[in-house]
Parts: structure tokens; C-alpha cells; sequence
């Protein structure tokens, strides 16, 4: 364009400066900056909210912040540009000042603090610009509700979602997409299956992103059929919707199954991930399919370069200390290319009891102590193994180096049940429920009657 002599405009500097930006190119950003110079476009509140902005996509803060201030004229989307950039490079307390000095926000504002804030994973603050902001759009809505779903707050994530709804806001399939999610790691079936129904009713396309959704979310609810189902009414299928069904077989103990579903994406020229992968070698470990997960281990890195993360290398010690090869799982964690967490060696201790493994259960205490050393339940199975061989002089040294570092039982685990679209949460002993006396009096007849069918000596062991 310069060659042929041909003028540029603002939108022709606007344009230049959003392409450096997606691209990362710092320098010819910084050459186009200089034209903008040259051909006397810095006053243009345009092209030098852009420059702000490809500054602060290149990591260029202080750079970011220079253009800004030199600008003669700032609007609405200026200020908003450069809270944004604040926020990307996780400066929350410029953004929160700058912010406050903003002559008028506008929505987009508002839903850049809401986002920025949720990144860093500071959902207070993220509250607090929700519940502040005058007009909720659908990306308000959406953000906070992702926000909650990032923090593992699903009750709180489905509760959004009504109000947003209550508010007549219509959300969009990022919207659903997340809501089924939530749904999902509830194991909230029944509303789940109505967020499904309101999904057909309101014309969404059964896309890729609700379709991995809802295959993901009924096999986790306990639907495996109808999870199925929606995998093969799929016109379009991607990685996601392949890794949700063959983790969901891999869930429901139907490895064969998993592995044939697998192969199947192979065939249909699909890439596999290291997600992938996990399932593929946990449905080996449901299955006790140990060859079978040693190959596909070690085609991962050979066939699809795909380098083997701490969660393989837990799968695979879990399948092998499973079947009880415990030597192989040690020599495996000793062999690892990244440094074995307490996940891999709990698998190794879980195996050594299982099998009666005294020795390597030893060793995985050890390493145990230092990685996770406030975590009494592997104190507590290495007490028990050794109660079980009558070392009673060792099991009551572990309950003395409980007792001088200070280790406690943990709290106990929670559970909850999804009952006409209210969920109930639980923990052991829990008495918070206000018809805790009859779910006990049920519980001990459930007990009772699993006694009398021969069940006794399983329910000693927990």
C-alpha cells in the first residue's frame, strides 16, 4: 500500500495495530506505531486505544499505560482498554484505581473487572462487581457463573443461572455449555435433565460444546444410556465429545468398551490428548487390563507425542500396585520424568495394603511424611498394617510421631443427593439435617438387613 503510494487512514492503522496484536508481533507493532507518529494520527482516540491494547497483549504494560496517558481524548472503550490490560497482567490494584477514577463505565467495563478478578481466582471481588453493576448483559451472566464453576461452587453456578433466567436474560450456548457442566459435577440428574429439555425447546444447536456437555454430564449423573445416545445423534463430534464418552464408559467399568470407542477415533482420524489418555488407561486399571494399559502407555510418547504427565504415571501405578505388581510400580515412580506427587505414592501405600505389602509400604510412607505430611490417613493404613501382623511396637511409634507433629484426622469426606431439584449435603456423622433421626433409623435398618443376608464380615472392614 506505502509502495503504491497510497495514503493510510486511521481504520487502516486501527486495523494494522489489532492484526500485531493477535499475533504477538512486537516489532512491526512498534514500526507501526512510529507511522502512526509519522502520518500524525496520535490524537486519534481509535488507533491509540489499539496501541494500548497491543501493548498489553505483548506483555508491554509500562508501554501500555505511556500511550494511554499521552492521549489527548479518552472514551468509554479507552478506559476500558486499559483496565483490561491492567487485568491481564493480573495488576489488580492499578485496575481497581483506574477503574475508580473512570468519568463513565459501561457494561463492557464491568464485566472486564468481573472477568479479571475470576481469572486470578478472586471471586469476592468478582461478586461484589456483579451484584455492584447497574446492567447485567449475557456475558455478565455467563462470566459469573464460569467464576463459581472454576471454584468448585456448582449450587452457587445453577443459582446464577435461575436469576439470570428470572431476569429474562436468554442465554447462549457458552451459557448451557457451563450450566451442564455444573450440573455434571453435582450429579444433578433431574435438573440437569431439565436444563437439557430447555436447551430442545429453545432451538439450541446440538453443537460440539453442549453436546460434550451433556454427554459428560449424564454419564457422571449415572445415565450412561442416554449419555451414548446424544454421542451418536452428534452430526459433528470433537475431541472433547470423544474423551466425555470414552472417560464415561471408563467411569461405568466398561473398559473393552472404552477401548474399542478409542480405536474408533483413531479410525475416524480424531488426535488423542493426554486427557484422553487418562481415560484410556483408567479403564485398563477398572479392568485390571494390565498389558493392555502397559502398551497403550508407552504408545503415548511413541505413537502420538503425547509426553506422559503425573496423572498417567498415577494411573499406571495404580493399575499395577492394583494387581498387585508393586515392585513394577515403584520402579515405574523411580523411573518418572516428573517428580512423583502424594497422589502416586497413596496409590503405591493403597496397593501395598491391599496385596499385605509391609516393606514398600514403608518406603511410600517415608516419601509420604514429606509431601504430605499433615494427611493422617496414610498414617493411620500404615498403623493398621502393621496391627495386622502384631507389630504393635511400630504402629504405636506412628501414633507417637502423629501425636509430636501434630497430625489430626482430617475431616471427613462430604457426599450429596439431588432430591426434587434441592441438593443435600452430607458429611460422616453429620446431624445438621433436620430429618437426621429418621435417615439414621434407616441407615441401621439397611444395616442391619445387610447383616442378615451374610454381608456382616465386608461391613467390619469399614
Amino acid at each position: 500500500m506505502l509502495r503504491a503510494g497510497v495514503l493510510p487512514t486511521s481504520f487502516t492503522f486501527s486495523s494494522l495495530v489489532k492484526a500485531c496484536a493477535l499475533v504477538s508481533e512486537l516489532g512491526f507493532g512498534e514500526s507501526v506505531h512510529g507511522q502512526v507518529w509519522k502520518h500524525g494520527f496520535t490524537s486519534h482516540v481509535f488507533v491509540q486505544t489499539a496501541l494500548v491494547d497491543f501493548y498489553a497483549n505483548v506483555g508491554k504494560i509500562v508501554e501500555s499505560k505511556e500511550v494511554f496517558d499521552e492521549m489527548p481524548e479518552r472514551d468509554v472503550f479507552a478506559w476500558t482498554t486499559m483496565v483490561s490490560a491492567f487485568l491481564k497482567v493480573g495488576d489488580l490494584g492499578s485496575s481497581k484505581r483506574l477503574f475508580d477514577e473512570m468519568p463513565e463505565r459501561n457494561t463492557a467495563t464491568w464485566n472486564a473487572m468481573i472477568d479479571g478478578h475470576a481469572r486470578v481466582g478472586d471471586l469476592e471481588s468478582a461478586e461484589l462487581y456483579f451484584n455492584q453493576m447497574p446492567v447485567k448483559d449475557i456475558i455478565s451472566w455467563t462470566t459469573m457463573i464460569n467464576c463459581y464453576s472454576k471454584k468448585k461452587k456448582f449450587t452457587e453456578a445453577l443459582a446464577v443461572f435461575e436469576e439470570m433466567r428470572r431476569n429474562k436474560v436468554s442465554p447462549d450456548e457458552v451459557t448451557m455449555a457451563s450450566v451442564i457442566s455444573a450440573c455434571a459435577h453435582l450429579g444433578a440428574l433431574d435438573t440437569g435433565k431439565e436444563i437439557h429439555h430447555y436447551v430442545m425447546q429453545n432451538g439450541f444447536d446440538l453443537d460440539v460444546y453442549i453436546g460434550s456437555a451433556l454427554i459428560d454430564m449424564y454419564s457422571k449423573c449415572g445415565n450412561l444410556e442416554r449419555s451414548l445416545l446424544i454421542f451418536f445423534k452428534l452430526r459433528e463430534k470433537n475431541l472433547y465429545c470423544w474423551n466425555s464418552v470414552i472417560e464415561g464408559l471408563a467411569a461405568h467399568g466398561y473398559a473393552k468398551e472404552a477401548l474399542a470407542m478409542f480405536d474408533r477415533m483413531e479410525r475416524q482420524h480424531v488426535k488423542p490428548n493426554g486427557i484422553t489418555f487418562v481415560s484410556v488407561l483408567s479403564a485398563c486399571t477398572h479392568a485390571g487390563l494390565v498389558e493392555v494399559g502397559r502398551q497403550r502407555f508407552l504408545s503415548m510418547a511413541r505413537d502420538y507425542l503425547v509426553p506422559p504427565g503425573v496423572e498417567h504415571y498415577g494411573c499406571m501405578v495404580d493399575l499395577f500396585s492394583k494387581a498387585g505388581l508393586l515392585e513394577d510400580a515403584l520402579f515405574l515412580i523411580r523411573s518418572m520424568k516428573v517428580e512423583p506427587n502424594s497422589i502416586i505414592w497413596g496409590a503405591l501405600l493403597s496397593g501395598c495394603k491391599l496385596h499385605k505389602n509391609l516393606e514398600i509400604a514403608q518406603v511410600a510412607v517415608k516419601e509420604l511424611m514429606v509431601l504430605d505430611p499433615d494427611n493422617s490417613g496414610y498414617y493411620i493404613l500404615l498403623t493398621n498394617m502393621y496391627a495386622e501382623v502384631n507389630r504393635w511396637g511400630q504402629a504405636a511409634k506412628i501414633r507417637q510421631i502423629m501425636k509430636e507433629t501434630g497430625v489430626e484426622k482430617r475431616c471427613p469426606g462430604s457426599s450429596w443427593i439431588e432430591m426434587e431439584r434441592k441438593i443435600y449435603q452430607f458429611v460422616a456423622s453429620d446431624k445438621s439435617h433436620l430429618a437426621s433421626n429418621e435417615i439414621y433409623l434407616i441407615l441401621d435398618e439397611l444395616d442391619m438387613q445387610l447383616k442378615l443376608a451374610g454381608y456382616g464380615a465386608e461391613l467390619e472392614k469399614f
